[in-house]
């Protein structure tokens, strides 16, 4: 599969060849939503707790006497059928995380890819040196009309590009590692540097 390479002005630099394995993969919603669902509850914090009757705060003594009132029997306010009493079975703190097969993981990784070639939604970029000014990058980004972009570099990014591009909206960057399925869906455009195409070449193959 041919793609046009450009630059950050948008002059056309030539063309590269990117592997159909990649690329080219018919995708599949089922695998993207295991992987998708995946790195989501990886990402849950799992932090919501509640008290339970041995934690909330009230005396022990027994509220009233076992016989004679006419009411229930009850031996502590702490009991879950009164107002601020404990919790029953309520949530505590867990991990929402789930195991995914490496192949599958992969293999979403690769279908995200060739989704995105599929729409036209991908861009190859000669690279990403920029002199580090924010308003430069953000009249560079509007004149390639990249509205909501993810920018995937070699293993480590540019320095200056991050500077540049963390104060403006839509557009994110990572390095090679750090391309996942759920950041290439949620943009609208999937830029990646040569750097980062021959990068994720090797960590796929």
């Amino acid at each position: 599969m041919k793609l046009d390479v450009i630059k950050l002005d948008g002059a056309s630099v030539g063309s590269v060849d990117l592997d159909e394995a990649l690329f080219g993969v018919e995708p599949r919603a089922d695998i993207l939503h295991r992987v998708v669902r995946w790195q989501r509850n990886n990402a849950q914090a799992g932090t919501h707790k509640v008290k339970t009757r041995s934690e909330v705060s009230y005396s022990t003594k027994k509220i009233y006497r076992q016989k004679g009132t006419g009411g229930a029997r009850h031996g502590s306010r702490k009991a879950p059928i009164f107002r601020k009493g404990g919790i029953y079975k309520g949530p505590t703190p867990r991990s929402h995380g789930h195991d995914l097969q490496k192949k599958v993981r992969a293999l979403g990784l690769k279908m995200a890819l060739s989704a995105k070639a599929a729409t036209g939604s991908l861009v190859v970029i000669e690279d990403i040196n920029t002199d580090g000014k924010t308003k430069t990058l953000a009249n560079q980004i509007k004149a390639l009309g990249w509205k909501r972009a993810l920018v995937i570099d070699g293993a480590s990014v540019n320095e200056e590009f991050l500077k540049a591009a963390r104060n403006i909206e839509g557009l994110d960057v990572l390095p090679t590692m750090g391309a996942n399925v759920y950041d290439i869906l949620r943009r609208d455009t999937l830029v990646l540097t040569k750097a980062g195409v021959e990068a994720l070449e090797a960590r796929l193959k």
